[in-house]
């Protein structure tokens, strides 16, 4: 089973972020993230949101760290973890915008994006950044057919219901042929999309039972990809419980499984990354030292 991380540091939601993560910054995620990369984790995750009203913040959380500039200096951290951004909304960006910003990141990484994409759902959000909230969803399928066309491509040419644009140079741009693309949601509607116009789904607050019945409705196409949350698991203190919920998101249709990592400080998580490695006997288990860069001793 692959296993991606859900980052810590850069998005902090109340009653699922530790409380070291508020005084961490950008060495503490590097280290994390290349001991990720090095164990053999699938991906690293970053979030999108510009602003989030204040009322809002005390549910969802207010730091969201930008995508595109955190994953630039990851990028430069690691060689092979993928890159995911769960989720870019699609509302807010003219195709050919993300095409070259995060086309450039897919050169400076070597191939590793995966761009995770959502309709979105904060009207707030929406209306601060002149964006149609009403109707999003339509606009969302003819970026995501947009993208399609423009990710890969010098010269692309589209012509949808939202979006045109031929005669133009786009570079740099993703050296992937074909970069992943995979909708971010919680509905059938997501769902059907992902199947349409993705290479996978990414859900998000629903039941096992319920996503094991909805992916049973559909005919899901070959190598599809179902990411599945395994919510937060503790592999040192608790490693039944861990490899449990990992197992249960398999069981529920995932082929790759996403975690939130419990801890209680930057060099607790990197050590809690190799206990869940080991219990998963990914590649690169063992190898690394669990303690961070300045630190005298190395325990791996």
């Amino acid at each position: 089973m692959r296993i991606g991380i859900t980052s810590p540091i850069v998005t902090r939601v109340p009653g699922v972020a530790g409380e070291w993560e508020a005084s961490a910054g950008i060495v503490e995620l590097a280290d994390i993230a290349s001991a990720a990369d090095q164990l053999g984790f699938e991906y690293l995750t970053c979030s999108e949101h510009v602003a989030v009203p204040t009322e809002v913040a005390a549910t969802r959380g207010g730091t969201y760290w930008d995508p595109l500039a955190t994953f630039g200096f990851i990028a430069a951290r690691t060689r092979r973890i993928r890159l995911l951004t769960q989720v870019l909304v699609l509302g807010y960006h003219h195709p050919l915008e993300i095409a070259k910003r995060y086309g450039t990141l897919d050169a400076v990484s070597g191939g590793r994006l995966t761009l995770g994409a959502g309709v979105g759902s904060l009207r707030e959000e929406f209306e601060l950044l002149g964006a149609d909230f009403n109707g999003r969803g339509e606009i969302a399928d003819d970026a995501l057919r947009a993208l399609r066309v423009a990710m890969s491509q010098s010269e692309p040419r589209y012509e949808g219901t939202h979006f045109r644009f031929g005669g133009m140079l786009v570079e740099p741009h993703a050296v992937q042929s074909d970069v992943p693309i995979w909708i971010g949601g919680r509905t059938m509607r997501s769902l059907r999309r992902a199947v349409e116009l993705g290479d996978g789904w990414v859900p998000f607050g629903l039941s096992r039972a319920r996503l094991r019945e909805m992916l049973d409705s559909v005919a899901l196409p070959t190598n599809f990809e179902v990411v599945l949350s395994a919510g937060t698991v503790d592999p040192s203190a608790s490693p039944d419980q861990a490899r449990a919920e990992v197992a249960a998101a398999s069981a529920a249709g995932a082929t790759v499984v996403g975690v939130t990592v419990a801890a209680s400080s930057a060099d607790h998580y990197i050590e809690q990354l190799a206990a869940l490695a080991d219990l998963h006997d990914l590649p690169g288990r063992g190898g690394i030292s669990t303690t961070r860069e300045g630190d005298s001793h190395d325990v791996a």
